[in-house]
């Protein structure tokens, strides 16, 4: 007779079973956490549940989830098929390819043909569709063979072709908060199909959960899970920061080098730098290096923002961001990491103005408004032959001429004479070049009457 099976022994037999994370997938609307503005009464989602299964254009053919990882793409998209009672076929387009789409199709087709249950087409991260095979879609979503379920970490506006984008329904999941999470670590705890109340947590461990997690469930219950299955592994009771801290090695910071978050850091690092907070710029900057982020994309971006918004508040801003980008390539990585990060505390601690952007946007912005204007007679060129019988270059005054190298002139065509496109700020270098320029434009205009002034 066999020894009757204790909890532990019952918990471990349970771990070893399917995942953690896949047994406590939410099955319906209500237990979803974190997705209020989708799950509330006459929100998107819950529109769409109930509409699902209706003939007629309340039932949309096509929906996009886009949000972080572990925020409940697929449970939605499983949701969606169950509450409608139809037929769920997933596809991953990092290994299908056109072929796997088509017959999924001609499978759809077939069942409506003979009236078996519709299908709900789940096609996870369809941003690593081609656009090739991203057409491949379209029949499918405008002929309702399927209800086409497509989810992705990537922003869609960038990652998916317009005429997919045009026919779906966007919804956009939030990242979850520690609270959202901690909802889940704690169901997890004591549901049956989870680990059924055999251990408990230490706060401090939980805490470390929620810390690594990054608004990441699937990442939170898989830790939860193997540090759980330590405490079973030791006969103990309860899971400690200890065993937390050993069963995850570390918490990779959540960032994409091909997807949303490179445009959300790399974002959030130029506003660091341009508001002019050095430690958060340095952050952002470890966060891209970490992550293994081209170095020259980085590069490229000080080299902009030095003209973009700190221009003649400081000049030797741009000499420094385009010497770190040599010095990448000259260098490369590791080593230019510390090239970047002394680009990046220098730009950032330099004053700002952006002057240069704001003047060359109104010069353009003329140029578009239709004050073009004719160059000036005495400023054409008059080296090639029958220039001066044109009249070309009659008058024109050279300035080494002329005290202090200046002198009486007009440069501008007729129609923007006058019109002052750069305005200097009272930041840095620009302060004093500001008098200087208010001294250029009075000789060059011959001293007169104080001129229009474009921002």
């Amino acid at each position: 007779m066999t020894e009757p099976e204790t909890l532990f022994e019952a918990a471990g037999r349970a771990h070893r079973q399917a995942p953690l994370a896949a047994r406590m997938r939410p099955r319906t609307l209500d237990e979803v956490v974190g997705q209020d503005h989708l799950l509330q009464p006459g929100a998107p989602l819950r529109r769409l549940v109930d509409a699902a299964g209706k003939a007629g254009p309340a039932a949309p053919s096509s929906v996009l989830l886009w949000g972080p990882p572990g925020t409940g793409k697929t449970t939605l998209a499983r949701i969606i098929s169950a509450a409608t009672g139809r037929k769920f076929v997933e596809l991953s387009a990092v290994s299908a390819g056109v072929k796997d789409v088509r017959d999924a199709l001609t499978a759809a087709k077939k069942d409506a043909s003979i009236g078996a249950a519709e299908t709900v087409l789940f096609l996870d991260e369809v941003h690593r569709f081609s656009k090739a095979q991203q057409d491949s879609l379209l029949h499918g979503v405008e002929d309702r063979v399927v209800t086409l379920v497509a989810a992705t970490t990537e922003n869609p506006h960038f990652s998916v072709i317009s005429p997919l984008l045009s026919r779906s329904l966007l919804l956009t999941l939030r990242p979850l908060t520690d609270v959202d999470v901690g909802v889940l670590i704690d169901r997890a705890l004591v549901a049956e199909q989870g680990l059924g109340g055999v251990v408990t947590l230490a706060p401090d461990a939980r805490e470390h959960l929620l810390r690594i997690a990054g608004g990441d469930a699937r990442r939170a219950l898989t830790a939860l899970e193997a540090a759980a299955g330590a405490a079973l592994d030791l006969e103990q009771a309860e899971v400690s920061l200890d065993l937390v801290e050993h069963a995850v090695a570390q918490a990779a910071a959540r960032y994409d080098r091909d997807g949303d978050q490179h445009y959300d850091v790399i974002s959030a690092f130029i506003k660091s730098l341009r508001g002019s907070d050095v430690d958060a710029a340095l952050h952002y900057l470890a966060r891209m290096i970490e992550a293994g982020e081209d170095p020259r994309f980085i590069a490229r971006r000080l080299v902009i923002l030095a003209s973009e918004d700190i221009g003649m508040a400081d000049s030797t801003a741009l000499q420094t961001a385009v010497a770190a980008a040599q010095a990448v390539a000259l260098i490369g990585m590791p080593e230019a990491q510390l090239n970047l990060a002394h680009a990046t505390i220098a730009l950032a601690t330099a004053p700002k103005s952006n002057a240069v952007t704001t003047a060359l946007g109104a010069a353009v912005a003329d140029l578009r408004a239709g004050l073009v204007g004719a160059v000036p007679g005495h400023l054409r060129d008059s080296h090639y032959p029958g220039a001066q019988k044109l009249g070309h270059g009659q008058g024109y005054k050279y300035s080494h001429d002329h005290p202090h190298g200046v002198v009486a002139q007009q440069y501008a065509p007729d129609l923007v004479v006058g019109k002052d496109y750069y305005v200097p700020t009272a930041n840095g270098a620009e302060r004093e070049l500001a008098d200087r320029l208010a001294r250029l434009r009075r000789v060059l205009r011959g001293g007169p009457p104080q001129a229009e002034t474009r921002r």
